[in-house]
């Protein structure tokens, strides 16, 4: 139960922050391309049309994590393979613009980056991850041809390494 709402709320928050992200970088876009700026010489042209495919970037790869968050609510399975990977490259993220925004943004802009990081970690923690062979995969896992270990002595019988 407390894994289908955190994936669901890190879906529902994902798909908010993506829509925030594509309007904030519309907005700089078009005063880029009003205001004629440019960097050392550049094209004030190029630099608005990049910063509109930043945001488009951005705004499908937060979709995209959206998307996998509510795949994984809805079977209350733990995402793929791919799907961690995605879902781990988000969190770094957060985690490396949440530092940023203290210095250049404020506190309020860490908090709210810190809490979707921890969404994203919860989603990542909650669900256990998916064994190798538990994907319809032939291969099966890879260290079930291991010896099992040796049963550990009982507490008295421990005896100590160091002379």
């Amino acid at each position: 139960m407390l894994r289908r709402l955190v994936a669901g709320l890190a879906a529902i928050v994902l798909v908010a922050e993506a829509a925030v992200l594509v309007l904030v970088h519309i907005v700089l876009g078009r005063t880029t391309a009003n205001q004629s700026m440019s960097i050392a010489g550049s094209d004030p042209d190029v630099m608005s049309k990049a910063t509109y495919a930043m945001g488009a970037g951005m705004g499908a790869f937060l979709v995209l994590c959206a998307v996998l968050a509510a795949v994984a609510a809805i079977r209350d399975r733990s995402p793929g393979r791919f799907g961690r990977v995605v879902l781990i490259g988000a969190a770094v993220t957060h985690a490396v613009l949440g530092i940023l925004a203290v210095g250049l943004v404020g506190w309020a802009a860490f908090a709210t980056l810190m809490l979707i990081l921890c969404l994203l970690v919860l989603i990542l923690t909650l669900y256990p991850a998916a064994r190798h062979g538990d994907d319809g995969d032939a291969g099966g896992d890879p260290g079930a041809d291991a010896p099992p270990l040796p049963p550990t002595p009982p507490y008295g019988e421990l005896k100590p390494t160091s002379p």
